[in-house]
């Protein structure tokens, strides 16, 4: 049975969990991200967007933040 990603935004204690860096370096480059597509502070990062510029697959990180 297949599990699906139940949430559109990633958060930086998933960005640690795929990366296995720091919750501060985690941060950092979720700031970068944003900062690189130009989005606010106030804006979330997406599940997709963090794939397109990481240029992982939503199949290889969806069992590391499901849950």
């Amino acid at each position: 049975m297949k599990t699906e990603i139940k949430r559109v935004c990633i958060y930086p204690k998933d960005i640690q969990r795929i990366t296995g860096k720091s919750y501060r370096q985690s941060t950092r480059l979720m700031q970068k991200i944003r900062k690189d597509l130009n989005k606010s502070d106030n804006e979330f990062l997406s599940i997709d967007e963090f794939c397109q510029y990481t240029s992982l697959k939503p199949q290889q990180i969806e069992h590391l933040i499901i849950g």
